[in-house]
């Protein structure tokens, strides 16, 4: 598996549509976002801004185009070193179906009791 080096992030005709609706969320987007940049999306309810950032966590894969980070298929990347290097604050937290602690481990197994708390 690959291994992000610099992390610059390209959508290219990206598309996406969750399966149970017939409108495209993203429709032939392009987006190329450099080495250090720091960027916001800003739009209207549902118009695919979460869906963007969920697209790189790869928590929804894309139905058509693609989405490259160094030039490589995010696809090529190991899902969980990818998202051990993506850091995003989302408008609405995200809970995994697990305990509370599980949820708070999952950015760092090997904290202790201590840190949890």
């Amino acid at each position: 598996m690959k291994e992000i080096k610099r992390g610059e992030i390209e959508f290219l005709d990206a598309e996406f549509k969750y399966p149970s609706r017939s409108l495209k969320i993203l429709d032939k987007l392009n987006l190329k976002i450099s080495v250090s940049s720091k960027i916001a999306l800003v739009g209207h309810s549902g118009c695919g801004k979460s869906t963007t950032a969920n697209l790189l966590l790869r928590l929804y894969e894309l139905t058509g185009g693609k989405l490259l980070i160094d030039g490589i298929d995010i696809k090529d990347y190991n899902i969980r070193e990818l998202r051990k290097q993506i850091g995003i604050v989302m408008q609405e937290p995200l809970l995994f179906n697990a305990t509370i602690k599980e949820n708070i481990l999952y950015g760092n197994e090997n904290a202790d009791d201590t840190k949890v708390r």
